[in-house]
């Protein structure tokens, strides 16, 4: 069975394709393709309250080119889903209609709690104790998804308008910051979680570029440490000499503060880093309820 999933968030827009096999206890997801397009949404959302017409059309674009792969891949089941950017933008209902009358494909615009469910779908959790407690934190370029998950159920959820594309615009006030810092001590810190699981393709990178392996926790201290080491390099630097992409440079920095934030604010010392996302859990959720 072939599926595929895309996620249009904040910095980048995902499709993801996958072959379900079967295998002998449990069905086996094996990536075919993932393609990721930095169109960036947030930039006009966050600023100006709209996606623009460029990038209307570039979307338009996109999933003309998506409806073709659809097909090529032989998928039987797909779904999308935007985040945080197509949810705040005043047009973003209009965008989504504006894409199914030229493509025919349907847009979900979802939640911040559907969201967060999606992501767990993904069962990662299992991996590392499903008897345990876990603080699931999920960083986008428009919003922060925090879950808690206690014995493998979802205990408590909020999103909050953290994202690394409005901290490099300068659109996150102290007191955003200061509540999700008390909303963190006061609901998460008490169950005390075993460890944070990080997800979002800045923490991949983070994860990756501190050599991170076999789902090896990695330490609060090593993620300040790289943070720290990453802010020496400028902007240009750190895309010609550490090899990050242009659309990753800029936005890994203040990533790496809000996983450090949320740990720090809920006493945990180390994060998991199962490396999946959206498009994982969207995957997940087509298969098992196909």
């Amino acid at each position: 069975m072939r599926l595929s999933a895309v996620d249009i968030g904040s910095n980048a827009v995902r499709f993801l394709f996958v072959e379900v096999i079967n295998g002998k206890n449990e069905p086996v997801f094996k990536k075919l393709s993932l393609l990721r397009l930095p169109i960036r949404l947030g930039e006009d959302v966050f600023v100006k309250g709209e996606i623009s017409a460029k990038k209307q059309k570039q979307l338009t674009e996109a999933f003309s080119a998506y409806n073709h792969l659809l097909h090529v891949f032989e998928v039987k089941k797909f779904r999308i889903c935007a985040t945080s950017a197509m949810r705040e933008a005043s047009n973003g209902k209009e965008t989504a209609q504006l894409i199914k009358e030229k493509t025919g494909l349907q847009i979900e615009i979802i939640d911040g709690n559907i969201e967060a469910t999606l992501i767990y779908d993904t069962h990662v959790a299992e991996i590392f104790g499903k008897d345990d407690t876990f603080l699931y934190v999920d960083v986008g370029g428009g919003s922060t998804e925090l879950t808690l998950f206690v014995k493998g159920q979802m205990k408590i959820s909020r999103s909050f308008k953290i994202g690394t594309i409005r901290l490099i615009n300068d659109l996150v006030s102290h007191k955003t910051w200061d509540e999700m810092e008390q909303w963190i001590k006061q609901n998460i810190k008490p169950h005390k979680p075993k460890a944070t699981i990080g997800t979002g393709g800045n923490i991949n990178k983070i994860y990756k570029m501190l050599d991170g392996k076999n789902y090896a926790p990695v330490s609060y201290n090593k993620i300040k440490a790289l943070k720290e080491e990453l802010e020496e390099y400028t902007y240009e630097e750190r895309i010609r000499e550490l090899g990050l992409k242009p659309d990753r440079a800029d936005v890994i920095i203040p990533a790496a503060k809000i996983y450090l934030s949320v740990m720090k604010w809920s006493g945990v010392k180390e994060m998991l880093v199962p490396k999946v996302g959206l498009a994982d859990g969207i995957i997940h959720e087509l298969y098992y309820n196909s």
